[in-house]
């Protein structure tokens, strides 16, 4: 056990410049090995209708199976990723695929990532991406480890509920998905901070709250409310 440091601890805890903690809980090789399989069985599914109907096609049937497998082979993780953070396969198991960072996923990671695929096949039945898996502590096959990726859990609902109640107040402007985790993991993590810590880290968030009339403890708080009971 000693020669994987980490890899009995499925959390993976990463800190932004803001001073903020993000907690990503990481799925290892057991629930991804069950989600591919419940992808590959769809994948399977589609490649048989598509059989039945382009030999009905002759030779132009032939063609058009040869471009359908290419894009379903390679692009069905892209899209499904791209349109939720998960396949059906990982939705079905409860998992994303997210960045390292903790922000979504992005367009060109997804490719990248789906594209080494090839390459944790290798030699056969994707043993080299459970080598990589096995040996890495964030759970990370080679694409995983390219695109910067990580396999998570997504954060449980329940937890939004232990932030400290405010009164509700609507965003200023527009937020980005990342700039609403700050906020939201800033309240989940006010009652275990001194007031020091608090000060220190909403003031480092101040670019969110420049255009409240609040001190930036209080709009942090106050946007966190809206955010999980005010919509």
């Amino acid at each position: 056990m000693s020669g994987l440091p980490g890899s009995l601890d499925t959390t993976f805890r990463h800190e932004t410049p803001e001073g903020i903690e993000l907690e990503l809980r990481l799925a290892g090789p057991v629930v991804r090995g069950l989600a591919w399989t419940i992808d590959f069985g769809i994948r399977a599914v589609a490649y048989i209708a598509l059989a039945i109907v382009v030999s009905l096609l002759g030779g132009l049937g032939q063609a058009i199976s040869l471009i359908a497998l290419f894009l379903v082979e390679w692009f069905y993780p892209v899209f499904f990723e791209m349109r939720t953070g998960a396949t059906p396969g990982k939705k079905a198991m409860g998992i994303v695929v997210m960045q390292e960072d903790g922000s979504p996923l992005s367009w060109s990671s997804s490719l990248l990532r789906n594209l080494l695929r090839a390459a944790d096949f290798l030699p056969v039945l994707y043993c080299t991406g459970f080598v990589s898996l096995m040996l890495n502590a964030k759970f990370q096959r080679l694409g995983d480890l390219a695109a910067a990726t990580v396999v998570v859990y997504p954060a449980l609902d329940e937890s939004l509920s232990t932030i400290p109640d405010f009164p509700p107040k609507p965003l200023p402007f527009p937020l980005t998905l990342s700039e609403q985790r700050l906020i939201l993991s800033f309240a989940e993590r006010a009652n275990t901070l001194s007031s020091e810590r608090r000060t220190e880290l909403a003031g480092s968030l101040r670019f969110l709250t420049e255009k409240s009339q609040q001190d930036p403890e209080s709009a942090l708080l106050s946007y966190a409310n809206y955010l999980v009971h005010g919509r």
